[in-house]
């Protein structure tokens, strides 16, 4: 199916005057982040919340930057925690700043984003223990939060899918009682991303190698930046990376998985939700046709964009609704 055309039609203004012949060096860390910060900033500021507040929590690593964003006055409120997208290497606090205002403010939830650290800086596995650190000390400390304990949910988009889908596995070991795993566009099997890596086992990675906004050359740096230091073979094998790889993936909680057709990372969105349910667990797949990669933080300025974060919100108001009090 072709690129829809409200999508290409933004695409088109974002990158206007943006020569497609012209020379691109290598990527950076530095320009990749300003890069996005720019895309982000394209969609202008998110709706007024009742508070948005910036703070830290001690994790094994070290301190952890989180933005907490309520739109309610409830002292035991729902939540979802949150990872953004980035190949762990890019995106911050900012860039998914509308997208977490948005998710409050029709949720009805506090939604807590984790500024977990990045590659090259801070290679694997340094974002995955900042996430989980950031998890279990929400957790644990309800009250400081003000959230219902049995009402917590976790997301991300990307690689901050791959985070959820992590961390998803670790909560059921650790008893970390979650209702739902939303997972965008997740990263489920790096291996496909080594530079010498020709022969995928996902289809959509050779459709959509060069998609807008992921192509598979971005996906090979961020792997590059991600694995630095270490036997790139053996850790993207490595299940935290790769949760498609996981031995058990039963008993998880419930999971909503979006793809989009023009995603590199589609068909491995689809493989883990088989394998999601192949383990017993209950699974929403949302595909959608003519789409790219980030849809969701195209809501402000894209329908489908919209009708994701409408989907996702009714998927978290069924999970809280369903939880114990």
């Amino acid at each position: 199916m072709a690129l829809n055309p409200q999508t290409a039609a933004f695409l088109a203004k974002l990158f206007a005057g943006v020569d497609p012949e012209a020379p691109v060096g290598p990527p950076s860390p530095a320009t990749s982040r300003a890069g996005y910060l720019g895309i982000a900033a394209a969609f202008g500021p998110g709706p007024s919340l009742k508070s948005v507040r910036n703070t830290t929590i001690e994790g094994s690593l070290g301190l952890i930057p989180i933005r907490i964003y309520r739109d309610h006055e409830q002292t035991q409120a729902p939540c979802l925690v949150y990872y953004h997208a980035g190949g762990w290497v890019i995106g911050d606090l900012d860039t998914h700043d509308h997208q977490c205002r948005q998710l409050a403010q029709l949720s009805g939830a506090t939604v807590i984003s984790v500024d977990y650290r990045l590659a090259p800086e801070h290679p694997f596995p340094c974002g995955h223990v900042d996430s989980l650190d950031a998890l279990r000390h929400i957790a644990n400390n309800p009250k400081t939060f003000g959230i219902d304990p049995h009402k917590m949910a976790i997301g991300g988009d990307s690689a901050g899918g791959n985070l959820a889908a992590y961390l998803a596995i670790c909560a059921r070991a650790e008893g970390i009682p979650l209702v739902l795993q939303v997972l965008l566009y997740p990263v489920t099997d790096t291996r496909s991303y080594l530079d010498d890596v020709s022969d995928f086992d996902y289809l959509s990675i050779d459709e959509n190698k060069n998609s807008p906004l992921l192509t598979l050359e971005t996906m090979r740096f961020f792997a590059r930046e991600t694995l630095s230091g270490s036997d790139k073979d053996l850790t993207a094998s490595d299940w935290r990376l790769s949760p498609i790889l996981a031995e058990d993936l039963s008993n998880l909680t419930p999971a909503y998985i979006a793809v989009c057709e023009l995603d590199p990372l589609r068909d491995e969105g689809i493989a883990y939700a088989n394998r999601l349910t192949e383990g017993g667990n209950t699974v929403t797949l949302s595909n959608w046709p003519g789409q790219v990669h980030l849809l969701m933080q195209l809501a402000p300025v894209v329908d489908d964009g919209r009708s994701l974060l409408e989907s996702v919100v009714s998927a978290l108001n069924s999970a809280f609704a369903g939880a114990p009090s």
